[in-house]
């Protein structure tokens, strides 16, 4: 386990690579024995200095909920990051200067009417503590390089919850809609880039339902004597792969009966 100034200098690296726009190494590579407990630390860490700087926690992400990932990454469970208040944009313009590699994935967001803790929850139990659910964009970013520079190997999964689950901003927009108006597993969305259809899915890719990664949040907090606020937003995690993004892309996100809503990385 990283001993407190690790963690803290691992965070300030962090910090400092997201100021900069320039990336830094695997922690994994350069601490072979780090763990995923050891990631969360590094993360928390990190979160702990946005907020003594002003930032406000919002919400929270749920990262890794498709069995090819859990797989590929050797896990079998999702991962978790923090949603800050100067992660949330409009559609329209998102500056593309916040971000180092940007990528773009499709998402449900649910937005809480009330707490949701404790270590038996369930999907019925996320619907109940539901205000509403909208369709959301989740742009991810690599603080840490995702391949290595001098091994081209790929970042583990430590690496990616250290980094805050990869999470640097969020675009909600189309229509609101009650958790059990739709059926939830079958809400699908069109991404399309430049006019370009580059992906399609089905919100049963997260899991079966996107409702399970959140209730598996909510009890996954448990263990740090932390819960899920009314008010909050949870990302229920990405429902395709994600899109690389460049300056000037135009993204046009089609949620069908949700919605539709564009956004141009400018």
């Amino acid at each position: 386990m990283f001993d407190q100034q690790l963690t803290k200098l691992l965070a300030a690296e962090l910090h400092n690579s997201e100021k900069t726009r320039v990336q830094t190494e695997h922690f994994s590579k350069r601490f072979p024995g780090m763990t995923v407990e050891d990631g969360y630390s590094v993360s928390r860490e990190w979160v702990k200095m946005k907020i003594a700087e002003g930032r406000i926690v919002r919400g929270h992400k749920i990262g890794l909920t498709s069995r090819a990932m859990q797989q590929a990454s050797q896990i079998s469970e999702p991962d978790y990051g923090s949603l800050l208040d100067d992660m949330f944009f409009e559609p329209g313009d998102i500056p593309a200067a916040r971000f180092i590699a940007p990528r773009v994935e499709v998402e449900l967001a649910f937005v809480l009417k009330r707490r949701l803790e404790g270590t038996h929850i369930s999907v019925d139990d996320v619907l109940d503590a539901t205000d509403h659910v909208v369709p959301a964009i989740e742009i991810i970013d690599a603080r840490i390089e995702q391949f290595d520079r001098h091994t081209k190997a790929m970042r583990k999964v430590q690496d990616t919850i250290s980094d805050n689950a990869a999470n640097a901003g969020i675009v909600l927009g189309g229509r609101k809609v009650l958790p059990r108006e739709v059926d939830l597993p079958w809400c699908g969305a069109i991404l399309r880039q430049n006019g370009v259809v580059e992906e399609t899915g089905l919100a049963a890719g997260v899991q079966g339902h996107p409702a399970i990664g959140v209730a598996w949040l909510a009890m996954k907090l448990s263990a740090w004597g932390e819960c899920l606020e009314a008010g909050e937003v949870v990302l229920a995690g990405s429902f395709t792969r994600p899109v690389t993004a460049s300056v000037g892309d135009l993204f046009d996100a089609d949620y069908g009966p949700l919605g539709r809503f564009e956004f141009r990385f400018v």
